[in-house]
Parts: structure tokens; C-alpha cells; sequence
């Protein structure tokens, strides 16, 4: 087992189009199209997309968590669910034909009982065959403490897993701390964690190499959006500059760079390397329609294409 990716908050995503969006009338959307998603499902569905294997941890609650599972299985990702007595999850998507804005809608998500997030601590802790890489990402659920991901972290660190993380908020903020592997913030995460304001290319590098000496994590990947990502490292600094593609969704684009990334480092490639795959195929997510996350094809098309340079 290279890679287990951990989701606490998945979710169900409801894809569907509709000509125009009107306040008060009934509009008459498309046949809808249904995704697993929440950071470490979808993580999991871009390294599988991207011929890698991976184990997805996750809660599940009721019929919409029983869907889940079944969305899971069709896909083909090796899974394993955790009881919890409230429902999983559901994102409404709805496309607007007329003008290709898209509306996204997150719907409150279930509350953990203290036995049951406990429960997915100690099953942690105990795994016989333990990862090479383990991916904390994703919201926490209402009732989970905000410290989780900063117990797992060092939980986990005691088996050697190299841990990779992409939270935000105050469950970033509580485990960035904590040793990792690989920290994938945005560039507002950055701020929040670095306490300033990142405006230029030279002031973001001076933060990563700040936090790459304190011994945050020993790799460190900011995405940019259509302007690429930033990646420290030990050895230094790099900027991944991506070529212009079609946007169709930035639905999932972060997770499938954090699939792209760790699947590199999985099989052993330099940080650079692994930095212009996960540009690659979070570039390759923007390009398909809904939830569906990046193809295959698009980022071994895109992967020679992106530009690293140290700076």
C-alpha cells in the first residue's frame, strides 16, 4: 500500500446544466451527473485517472454515503469506509449554458460524534501495513476538533509515513507544523500561514524558503491558478509556469495537482519533476467539464509542455 489518502468531509457532487439562471422561476436543468468528491476521494480518483493506485479512507453516513460507496466502486479506487450516523454530503454544480458561468453550492455537511472520528484515529494507528504516502485533505466535518489533522500528523510520523497535506483554516494552521512531506497551500493559504501579504514572486519565495528552514515540511507546492505553482524544497526554489488551456471547470484542479504531485514522488521522481506533473494534470483538470478531474491523455499531452525554473 504506496498511497492511502484519508477525506473526513467527502461528499456527493450533482453535475447539471441549464440555459439561464432566473431568480423565482422554475428553470428545467439537464439529466444531472453524479461524482465522489472531497479532497482525499478526489486526490484518489486523479491518481487512478493517471494509471497510479491508491487506498481512500473515508466517512460515510446514510443513503447518500451508501451512493458514495457505489460511485467509488464504479471508478474502481480500493476504498474503505467509516461508519458515522449523520449523512454524507451533497455539492450542487449547475452550469449556465447562455453565459458558461458556473454556480457551485455546498451543502452542509454531518457532525462527527467523538467515538466516531476516535474510532478513525485508532484504525490509523493500527494499520498492519502502513503507506508509504498518506494525504490528510480536505474541510473537517462540524464536531471535529480542529487539531485532528495535527494528531494524525503525529501519529503517523512515528511509523515513518511521509505525510502530505492540503487543509486550510485553522486545521492548517494547528498541523503545518508538525513535520510533513509535502504542504500544498494556495497563495491566500500562504498568507494566512506566513502572517503577511505575498504580492510579488520574490516575496512568495521568501516565504517558502523561510518555512522550508523552519522545518515546516521539506516540500512545499503553492498553486497559482492559470499562472502555474510556486515548489520549494532543501535544494530550492522553483516556478512551474503551465501553456493556456480551454477552462471548462477549476472544479478539482487542486486535487488532481496534489495527485499528480504524489504520484510522482511515488515513483521516485526528483522534485521537479514531480512539480511539472502536478502542474500538468491540475492544468488538465480546468479542461474537462463538472467534477470530472483531469484525463490522462490531457496531462501526458501537457506534462513536456510545462516550464520549471529555479529562481
Amino acid at each position: 500500500m504506496r498511497i492511502l489518502t484519508l477525506t473526513m468531509n467527502p461528499c456527493i457532487d450533482k453535475n447539471t446544466s441549464v440555459d439561464k439562471v432566473f431568480s423565482e422561476n422554475k428553470m428545467r436543468c439537464e439529466r444531472p451527473h453524479f461524482d465522489p468528491g472531497g479532497g482525499g476521494i478526489n486526490v484518489s480518483r486523479a491518481i487512478r485517472k493517471l494509471g497510479g493506485e491508491s487506498v481512500a479512507f473515508y466517512t460515510q453516513g446514510g443513503p447518500t454515503g451508501e451512493m458514495l460507496s457505489q460511485l467509488l466502486e464504479k471508478e474502481g479506487l480500493t476504498h474503505k469506509s467509516f461508519p458515522i450516523q449523520d449523512w454524507t454530503r451533497e455539492n450542487f454544480i449547475a452550469l449556465e449554458t447562455a453565459t458558461g458561468l458556473q454556480f457551485r453550492f455546498g451543502l452542509p455537511g454531518p457532525g462527527l460524534y467523538d467515538q466516531e472520528w476516535e474510532n478513525i484515529l485508532k484504525a490509523l494507528a493500527d494499520l498492519d501495513s502502513f503507506p508509504d504516502f498518506f494525504v490528510l485533505s480536505g474541510s473537517l466535518p462540524l464536531k471535529v476538533p480542529s487539531d485532528f489533522y495535527a494528531r494524525c500528523v503525529r501519529s503517523l510520523r512515528t511509523r515513518g509515513a511521509r505525510i502530505v497535506l492540503d487543509t486550510s483554516k485553522e486545521p492548517l494552521r494547528l498541523a503545518f507544523r508538525e513535520g510533513l512531506f509535502l504542504l500544498k497551500p494556495n497563495l491566500v493559504e500562504l498568507e494566512e500561514i506566513s502572517g503577511q501579504r505575498l504580492e510579488s514572486i520574490p516575496a512568495q519565495k521568501k516565504a517558502l524558503v523561510s518555512l522550508i528552514q523552519q522545518g515546516v515540511a521539506e516540500n512545499i507546492v503553492v498553486s497559482l491558478g492559470s499562472s502555474g505553482a510556486l515548489g520549494a524544497t532543501r535544494t530550492g526554489c522553483y516556478f512551474a509556469s503551465s501553456p493556456e488551456v480551454p477552462v471548462k471547470s477549476k472544479v478539482g484542479a487542486g486535487d488532481s495537482m496534489v495527485g499528480g504531485l504524489v504520484l510522482g514522488f511515488s515513483r521516485g521522481w526528483d522534485f521537479k519533476t514531480a512539480l511539472a506533473y502536478g502542474v500538468a494534470a491540475g492544468t488538465a483538470a480546468v479542461m474537462t467539464p463538472g467534477t470530472e478531474l483531469c484525463r490522462f491523455h490531457d496531462v501526458e499531452s501537457l506534462f513536456p509542455r510545462i516550464s520549471v525554473r529555479e529562481i
